[in-house]
């Protein structure tokens, strides 16, 4: 099973619809990845993936900003630990008041000389990965690869944008409007107001 059938076996996959993204822009398409999280048979299956993906790698340590990381991470070295036959730690990165990301918890002694995988559940700007891959060159890690579960803009997050060997599991290009250029298909729907930023959205407007 790839990884667009295991969120689609869950709902984390919604189409025809109109959403309004983090980003303000309108679209059509949603993924939900906190659909999945509930879920631990298909959250260890991913975990599997980026596992099989990277296990002739020399990876020491799984690194991913939390939250949805925190689950990946600790999967994704799991299934890597299984394949390896040693044991891959998994940890991740929080994000600070001043929005910057950290190892705390002691994370950062995990993180310096060793050779790290960097995950993440979804990228559309890339920027939270792409802050990691900073933060553990900073912190004196090797960045070996990174890799993201679904990568919904493959032209603008890729190897030369993140500044690391990229890849993803899968590719699910959701293409966004401004509200003045939506076309009518979309613009006739309602907006979701249960996932995405519709809500805030319609709440501004009264």
């Amino acid at each position: 099973m790839d990884i667009i059938e295991i969120l689609k076996k869950v709902n984390a996959v919604m189409t025809d619809d109109h959403f309004v993204y983090t980003s303000g822009k309108h679209g059509e398409v949603y993924v939900n990845k906190d659909a999945i999280y509930p879920h631990p048979q298909e959250v260890s299956e991913v975990g599997k993936l980026f596992a099989e993906k990277y296990k002739d790698a020399d990876i020491d340590v799984v690194a991913a900003p939390a939250l949805g990381g925190i689950i990946l991470s600790t999967w994704t070295a799991y299934h890597l630990t299984q394949l390896k036959g040693k044991e891959i730690l998994g940890v991740y990165a929080e994000k600070m008041p001043d929005k910057s990301m950290a190892f705390t918890r002691g994370y950062d002694s995990l993180i310096r000389g060793k050779n790290i995988l960097v995950i993440e559940d979804l990228t559309t700007t890339g920027g939270s990965v792409k802050k990691v891959v900073d933060l553990v060159r900073e912190t004196g890690g090797n960045v070996a690869a990174v890799c993201v579960m679904v990568n919904r803009n493959p032209d603008g997050v890729n190897a030369e944008s993140v500044g690391a060997p990229f890849d993803a599991l899968g590719v699910l290009k959701a293409e966004a409007w401004n509200e003045d250029e939506l076309p009518d298909r979309i613009k006739s729907r309602p907006i979701n107001t249960k996932v995405g930023h519709g809500k805030k959205y319609l709440e501004s407007k009264q």
